[in-house]
């Protein structure tokens, strides 16, 4: 465990210092509080964010749920009208 954490610690500072802006360019103009912040959740799933840099991921995720569909079906109908 300890492993595992230091690995994320030296990987979230080199994520927040350097990287954050290629999977979210809002982050990239994020401040300190903010990098303190999410220094943490960075550092517990760090192998999430490395594979999301190695695969070039550009962006942050969609989110799809439930309701967003049901709105995007409301929207195609109502532009077809």
């Amino acid at each position: 465990m300890a492993l595992y954490l230091a690995s994320g610690a030296i990987f979230a500072l080199a994520f927040l210092w350097r990287w954050v802006g290629r999977l979210d360019p809002l982050a990239a103009e994020g401040t300190l509080g903010f990098r303190v912040l999410v220094f943490p959740g960075v550092t517990v799933f760090w192998p999430l964010f490395a594979t999301r840099l190695v695969r070039r991921v550009p962006g942050p995720p969609d989110e799809w749920t439930a309701h967003r569909a049901a709105a995007r079906r409301r929207a195609g109908r109502i532009e077809r009208a």
